[in-house]
């Protein structure tokens, strides 16, 4: 008779204890406070009236009582915390290691242990990494893990003659999380009469069928002291059957839960990081309740977040505590119910109307919950937007708000991450003027009414975290004006878009893995300035028109790679609307346009170049942009990006917007943009467009039309600021990286370091480099004349060296000079064919040895005789065999190749650039002859003869003066080479100088200068 009660006081202990378990709330568990020394001990006292109702009980109860509450206390202090971690909302439980807190949502319990019935398998979560087949245990009741001798097993790593529980097990209570106790033995009470139920419960236990439970009074549990149970539910559980439970069976059959816990493995698990935090458990049949109805919303309220002027919809949506319980409220447009669904908990929430949806829960604190949402033809399960806190912390917040927030790409825009344990996508969008902002997109059927984000304070950022949204949706942002209208808007910060004409802004993160940390480790080692750098300028979508970014990763490296290029200059490749702009119309800045393909598959080909030992720089259009009405103009309602002065905004050649310089946000946006493309890309320089119409308030504006800064002067102080600023993080954040600068006036400082005043009173703007606009005008326009013409413009190829020292300059062939009628360059030149191509090549020779780094746009390396289009790019038929002039284009293209070589090994080309010394007239005067010679030199003085003869004439025994340290001259550059197409008129032997003083120099040499050609020279 002992034995039998003992027995069916253990099953009526697990019972409880599973009832107990379920009943827990998802969220907080509390911390049991310890008994002070000297307190009885709660098992002990609790054995005496199990061993009364059971007929006096057995020794064996009394022994491992003493030992229940020193493994009890020794757990709890262990685990409580993980305990409480786990409960709560910001810290789901599977984010703690698994060794001391596995995850395990409750078990939905089908029927209770029959008699003798056979064990059967523990069925596992989808979630388990370890689950294990529950084998039957001889005198215990089975459950989902591996059994133990005579224990109730439970869901946690299985112990030895223990009782696991799925909490800490603290001073009365019989909850916990995760640590079992050693070698502990549960004392089961005798049943005395049932408590009160109570109708509604957070989380009901399941029904028992077959046999049922007799209710459990509040001393028969040894841990149920109000004020230390982590884990008991609100409410109690409703008093069930009060048949008493037949004696145990010695095989009993396992309860099989319907989706239980999973198996925890007998060595501690390592921390789980990859993996994302799974959703609430929820059972298979959760318990139906009914929800109260709650206070409606306000008329105020309702109306604004219908029309998407609300600042705060989290404030009304989601869970919200209350004196009654707590208040779930839900905003689904287009449903027909929604239910919400809390651990085994049910409930229909009150259909409002308008697509709002209520109901009360007696609960004490908020759980953890999803909604079960109805349309008319599908039902879906999800979890709710409105939940969440907030993604974006203080810090990034302020950071924004001081304009300082370098990394702006990472907060702003569109991200797929796993936030509170959920995958999702967070949206952020700077709309300070904005009544309301809310996004749609494909996953909402482009209707937002259903997704209003959330005001983060002044800062002027809407901020919303979408459960279920990942890679690949298209989305914009449906902003409020203050007016009330509405306008659809891409994203500013969007790092994907659909392929134009299309405006959608994609969510998308990068999954590529670089190649090429060589490159950038070597990049640094030498100033831009003072190292070889030879452009070769490419509209990727016209240099073979068609091919995608993996495409020309496989054909572009190795074509400016075998032509001696050490860089490549990108025409922009931010998104742009219209092909015909080039991309100088940027409506997407951080977004590779998608004409090509992807992100990614822009990073490879930028990849690709730099394994080939090729530099990348790209165009960057900080200057203004176009007035679509999906994009940046007028943002959020009122001018946001532009200038609020329509005097200022509005720039008066290209139609476009100018920024507004002087707003932080703004100056914030475009630095950040700048470092994007550097840092993300791996982007070694930025060519910033239309410098010029920036620093100038009246640039091509007549009188009126501007006015002038607060010291009365027409200088644009905002803009100075702007490129100092950019200049400068840009430097500081990526080692190596270059900014040239497109500017065509007479700016003091382009290239001076930012903290050096100039006489003008500023300090530098910071550029590495600057185009040299001046040379480019004046040595083409002189190139231009018939060579009988030429004695009369020689100044216009000698000028150059007047300046050419006060900043560091690019000398550049670009895409401006070939097209709008200006032809391509070889068709600038005079005469026949044969005269035009030895006037291109001779200038190319000039020009590579002139003082500056070359950049020379795509087509003219191989004497395109029509200029380019952006329709159907280069004349690459000119190079076919089977043309018969191809020898012509053929050649011309070599001579590119050639004198790529030969600038690169030679130093005294490019050493010294910017250094005066690194440069010594010869001949500048000799206008009567066409013919300008000069010295470089390196930094150890090792010099260079260029001489190049405009004439079309051959002038045999040229005397030019030279150093008398050098024995002999070689030619190592002819363009007259027959391979070149050229007279083969040529220097072959050795020339040795003469003690004959000529144009200031302690000796001279006699050279035959070939017509039309330019001709170098180096120590022999």
């Amino acid at each position: 008779m002992k034995k039998a009660v003992a027995k069916k006081a253990v099953a009526k202990k697990a019972v409880a204890k599973k009832v107990a378990v379920k009943k827990a709330p998802a969220k907080k568990a509390t911390t049991a406070k310890k008994a002070p020394a000297g307190t009885t001990d709660p098992v002990a006292e609790t054995a005496a009236p199990a061993k009364e109702a059971a007929a006096k009980g057995t020794a064996a109860v009394k022994e491992t009582a003493a030992r229940t509450t020193a493994a009890v206390k020794e757990t709890a202090a262990r685990t409580t915390a993980a305990v409480k971690g786990a409960a709560t909302r910001k810290a789901p439980a599977a984010q703690e290691p698994a060794a001391e807190e596995p995850a395990a949502g409750p078990a939905a319990v089908k029927k209770a242990p029959a008699k003798k019935t056979p064990a059967k398998k523990a069925t596992t979560t989808k979630k388990a990494p370890t689950a294990r087949k529950a084998a039957p245990a001889k005198k215990t009741t089975a459950t989902t893990t591996t059994p133990v001798k005579k224990t109730t097993a439970t869901k946690t790593t299985p112990v030895k003659k223990t009782t696991a529980t799925k909490t800490t097990p603290v001073k009365k209570t019989t909850t916990g999380k995760a640590t079992t106790a050693r070698k502990t033995t549960a004392v089961a009470a005798a049943p005395p009469a049932a408590p009160e139920p109570t109708p509604i419960v957070a989380e009901s236990a399941p029904a028992v069928a077959e046999e049922s439970v007799p209710a459990v009074a509040e001393e028969s549990v040894p841990a149920v002291a109000e004020e230390s149970v982590p884990a008991v539910a609100e409410e109690p559980a409703p008093a069930v059957a009060e048949e008493p439970v037949p004696a145990v069976a010695e095989e009993p059959a396992p309860a099989v839960a319907e989706e239980p816990a999973p198996a925890v493995a007998e060595e501690p698990a390592p921390a789980v990081a990859a993996e994302p935090v799974p959703a609430p458990a929820v059972a298979a049949d959760p318990t139906p309740v009914e929800a109260a109805v709650p206070p409606a919303l306000t008329a105020y309220d309702r109306d604004r977040l219908l029309t998407g002027t609300h600042h705060d919809p989290h404030g009304l949506l989601g869970a919200h505590p209350a004196e009654d319980g707590v208040v779930f409220r839900a905003f689904r447009p287009y449903a027909r119910a929604v239910a919400v669904l809390a651990g085994e908990v049910r409930a229909d929430l009150h259909d409002e109307g308008d697509g709002f949806f209520s109901g009360v829960l007696p609960l004490r604190e908020v759980p953890l919950y999803r909604f079960v949402v109805t349309y008319e033809d599908t039902v879906q399960e999800a979890e709710d937007a409105y939940r969440f806190l907030p993604t974006l912390g203080e810090l990034d917040l302020h950071l924004i708000g001081e304009g300082r927030h370098e990394d702006l790409w990472t907060v702003l825009g569109a991200h797929p991450m796993t936030h509170e344990g959920v995958r999702g996508t967070r949206f952020s969008v700077w709309a300070p003027n904005a009544r309301g902002v809310r996004v749609a997109g494909t996953f909402n059927f482009w209707d937002g009414t259903g997704h209003p984000m959330r005001s983060l304070g002044s800062s002027g950022v809407w901020e919303l975290f979408v459960p279920g949204i990942g890679e690949g949706e298209l989305y914009k942002f449906d902003i409020a004006r203050p007016d009330g209208s509405h306008t659809l808007r891409a994203d500013p910060m969007a790092r994907r878009t659909e392929v134009p004409p299309a405006t959608s802004s994609i969510v998308t993160s990068s999954q590529y893995e670089w190649d090429d940390a060589e490159w950038l480790a070597r990049r640094a080692e030498r100033p831009a300035h003072q190292a070889p750098l030879s452009i070769y300028e490419v509209h990727l979508p016209s240099w073979r028109p068609g091919l995608t970014y993996r495409q020309l990763a496989e054909q572009l490296p190795a074509y400016v790679k075998e032509l001696g290029f050490t860089h490549v200059e990108l025409m922009p490749v931010a998104e742009h609307p219209f092909g015909g702009s080039w991309g100088y119309q940027v409506t997407g800045f951080y977004a590779p346009t998608a004409r090509l393909g992807t992100p990614d598959d822009f990073r490879y080909l930028v990849d690709r170049l730099h394994q080939a030992g090729i530099g990348v720089l790209m165009d960057w259009v900080p200057a203004h942009f176009p007035r679509d009405a999906w994009a940046l103009a007028e943002f959020d309602g009122r001018p946001l990006y532009e200038h609020e002065d329509p005097l200022r905004a509005a720039h008066p050649d290209w139609g476009t917007l100018e920024f507004d310089f002087g707003r932080r946000e703004v100056r914030n946006f475009l630095v950040a943009n700048a470092v994007y493309w550097c840092q993300e890309f791996h982007i070694d320089g930025l060519r910033v467009d239309a410098v010029a119409s920036m620093l100038y308030l009246d640039y091509s504006r007549e009188p009126g039309q501007w006015t002038p800064n607060e010291h009365g002067g027409r200088e644009n102080l905002d803009a100075v600021a702007f490129l100092q600023e950019m200049n400068a993080t840009v430097y500081r954040r990526c080692p190596g990286v270059v900014t040239v600068a497109e500017e065509s006036t007479a700016w003091d400082g382009v290239t001076r370091a930012t903290h050096h005043r100039g006489p003008s009173g500023f300090g530098g703007l910071g550029f590495g480099l600057k185009w040299n606009m001046g040379w480019m005008h004046d040595s083409l326009q002189y190139m231009s004349h018939e060579p009988v013409h030429r004695k009369y413009h020689h100044h216009e190829m000698t000028f150059s060296m007047v300046y050419a020292y006060s900043e560091n300059y690019v000398l550049p062939i670009s895409h401006d000079e070939v097209v709008h009628g200006k032809g391509s360059l070889v068709s600038k030149m005079p005469g026949d064919w044969w005269q035009q191509r030895a006037n291109h090549r001779a200038y190319l020779g000039f020009m590579w040895s002139h003082p500056g780094k070359q950049l020379l746009f795509m087509g003219q390396e191989f004497a395109q005789g029509a200029e380019w289009s952006e329709a159907h790019g280069p004349d690459w038929w000119l190079l076919d065999p089977a043309y018969g002039a191809e020898a012509d284009h053929r050649g011309v293209r070599d001579l590119v190749r050639d004198l790529n070589g030969v600038y690169r090994a030679t130093p005294a080309l490019w050493e010294q650039d910017t250094e005066p010394a690194g440069f010594q007239w010869v001949a500048g005067d000799a206008s009567e002859d066409n013919v300008i010679a000069f010295l470089r030199y390196d930094a150890d003085r090792n010099p260079l003869l260029a001489v190049s003869n405009f004439a079309a004439v051959v002038r045999p025994d040229y005397r030019l003066g030279v150093p008398d340290d050098v024995p002999a001259w070689h030619e190592v550059l002819n363009t007259d080479e027959a391979r070149y197409g050229g007279g083969d008129v040529t220097n072959p032997h050795p020339v040795k100088p003469e003690p004959h003083p000529w144009h200031g120099l302690p000796a001279s040499i006699r050279l035959t200068l070939p017509p039309l050609a330019t001709v170098w020279l180096r120590p022999a």
